[in-house]
């Protein structure tokens, strides 16, 4: 199972990657992806806090299996043991421009319940990942905007 967003951002890709990777302003300005909390280096495990609008919060605690700034960064996490339900989350970025940027936020599931526990949470957590992109978007562009100015 597959949940894919994009959106277009209009900043350059280090000021999108700079506001995405700034972890400790996320309970500021997210929505969805309320607290990070970690190293993010590959290998590492981190927690992370997600708020789906209407939803309960949850904590997970995947592994960062990507770094590769500004282009992806990406992680890995199951629900108390891998084959149950779990979720490789993934953020790319794509300069299309010399000041835009083409925003890919998808996760990928997988496990024995991921049917079930999906149709339950599908709605809500697309519209999450949707909340959270125009959140980014908001902060990238008003960053972009103010230094041009």
């Amino acid at each position: 199972m597959h949940l894919k967003t994009e959106i277009d951002i209009n900043a350059p890709i280090e000021i999108v990657w700079r506001n995405f990777f700034a972890f400790d302003t996320y309970p500021e300005w997210s929505p969805f992806i309320k607290r990070f909390v970690g190293t993010p280096k590959v290998g590492e495990k981190v927690t992370v806090t997600l708020q789906p609008p209407g939803g309960n919060g949850m904590d997970i605690s995947p592994n960062v299996i990507n770094v590769d700034a500004p282009r992806e960064f990406r992680w890995k996490g199951k629900l108390f043991v891998k084959g149950i339900f779990d979720g490789e989350h993934v953020f790319r970025f794509e300069q299309t421009g010399d000041a835009t940027t083409h925003f890919i936020h998808e996760e990928f599931f997988g496990g024995i319940f991921k049917g079930l526990i999906m149709a339950k949470i599908w709605d809500s957590t697309e519209q999450g990942f949707r909340e959270y992109n125009e959140a980014l978007k908001a902060r990238a562009e008003a960053e972009y905007k103010e230094a041009a100015s």
